[in-house]
């Protein structure tokens, strides 16, 4: 109904966006990987909402879990324990890497990388510095705002956190410090080693081990592992925010698996309760839950470890244990990929394609020199671009694909078919012959 869209409008704020001009579309119902208007247009969801709803929607196994966790106890303070609390900790203990052992629940990814930051601190102290990269995003958050790399911080500032320190990303379609892969000898990571040392007073280095919305930057397969040394020799803890790229979405549990990096600590949300209900987790080694034993764990919250977001965990775990969703996503991996290096090949718009299992990004440029079609600024002060109109125009042929100034995340709910990953494709291969009208020698 166009009243529910306009009272919206009138009532709501609208995320990252000018509000004039915002008309959102009412989503009545969805299923697997298809979400429904009012008018009863189906969308396919390319993207899965925000990366996250991996098992597709209305997934009735996790929905019976919050359903009954309702029934039986729908809130306690978390000064008391409960089952669920300990049914989620083992099914967390059966898919995380093996460094992490203990766990502190919130209700979103930028909780538990505020989480994350606060506990490295406690534990370094004096210590208390962060490095993060220019190309990220942590979460909207204080602290989280203040980890984050894109423009998002920008309109924070000067209001964000102190002891933030950059480092440049393993961009190699544009590389940050103008080299190219392997002749590089991996400059970007070992300048990781030479920041520390400088700085002095570095208490963690905060990684996606995919840049996620900032347009899924794969690092080259020596990165993750070289990042993970300097760190233990610099004595610094390893955070990895796989809020993004966890449960399953790049084939494995969690994206440092595929790198055989153990982090010190672990932060995860939206695949968790495939966001279903708000549920962030930060997991963390022996090491640093040691140090509690003795020091005051001087952190928490009304929402921490709620019961109904609790119960979503292990049938997360079971459903993907009964679809074989992991073998699934491998097996689907090189087709993804083949068929999106045919667009490439095909529109002279696509200048890179990249990604891992279910997790890819389009990159478009607008001329031979591979210019970006837009990029942070424009998105700063909410202009739009075509890359932008792209993306309108595949909502328009009914598929929702996420987009950043100058890419397309193609990122469908691990349940999506070989058929329904050729159906968005189709789109994708349609929509950008408007890129490619846009684009000058």
């Amino acid at each position: 109904m166009e009243q529910i869209s306009e009272r919206s409008r009138e009532l709501l704020y609208g995320t990252w966006r000018k509000q004039r001009g915002w008309s959102p579309i009412n989503v009545v119902s969805a299923d697997g990987v298809y979400f429904f208007d009012s008018s009863g247009k189906r969308y396919l969801d390319f993207s899965s909402q925000l990366v996250s709803t991996n098992l597709g929607h209305r997934n009735g196994a996790v929905i019976d879990a919050i359903v009954e966790q309702a029934k039986k106890l729908p809130y306690v303070s978390p000064a008391f324990t409960t089952e669920v609390k300990i049914r989620a900790a083992e099914a967390l203990l059966k898919v995380v890497p093996k460094s992490i052992r203990k766990f502190f629940f919130s209700t979103s990814g930028a909780e538990a990388n505020e989480a994350a930051v606060k506990l490295s601190r406690m534990v370094k102290s004096p210590a208390y510095k962060v490095l993060a990269r220019y190309r990220s995003y942590h979460g909207s958050t204080y602290g989280a705002i203040s980890l984050t790399g894109d423009y998002r911080r920008w309109l924070a500032e000067p209001h964000t956190m102190p002891g933030i320190v950059r480092y440049p990303e393993p961009y190699c379609f544009r590389c940050p410090l103008k080299l190219n892969y392997p002749q590089c000898g991996l400059a970007c990571v070992n300048y990781v080693d030479y920041v520390i040392k400088q700085e002095s007073n570095v208490a963690a280095v905060v990684v996606e081990p995919i840049t996620g919305t900032n347009g899924v930057i794969v690092p080259p397969p020596e990165y993750l592992p070289t990042l993970r040394k300097i760190t233990s020799e610099n004595g610094v803890l390893f955070i990895a925010d796989e809020v993004m790229t966890g449960w399953g979405r790049t084939g494995e549990w969690f994206a440092v698996n595929r790198w055989g990096v153990e982090p010190d600590i672990l932060t995860t949300a939206k695949g968790a309760s495939n966001t279903y209900v708000p549920l962030g987790v930060t997991g963390t080694s022996k090491e640093v839950a040691d140090f509690f034993e003795d020091h005051l764990f001087a952190h928490g919250h009304t929402y921490e470890a709620h019961p109904l977001a609790l119960a979503t965990i292990p049938a997360v775990v079971a459903e993907f244990e009964r679809m074989k969703l992991l073998d699934h996503v491998k097996r689907l991996e090189s087709y993804i990929g083949k068929r999106l290096n045919e667009l490439k090949e095909s529109h002279r718009s696509v200048g890179d394609v990249r990604g891992v299992g279910f997790f890819w990004a389009l990159e478009l440029v607008k001329d031979s020199r591979n210019t970006p079609f837009s990029d942070y600024p424009q998105r700063a002060i909410g202009e739009p671009g075509e890359v932008d109109r792209l993306a309108a125009k595949l909502l328009e042929m009914g598929v929702y694909v996420y987009n950043g100034p100058s890419w397309l995340i193609i990122a469908p709910p691990l349940v999506a078919t070989e058929e329904q990953l050729d159906e968005g494709i189709r789109a994708i291969d349609n929509a950008l012959k408007y890129t490619d009208d846009k684009y000058s020698q």
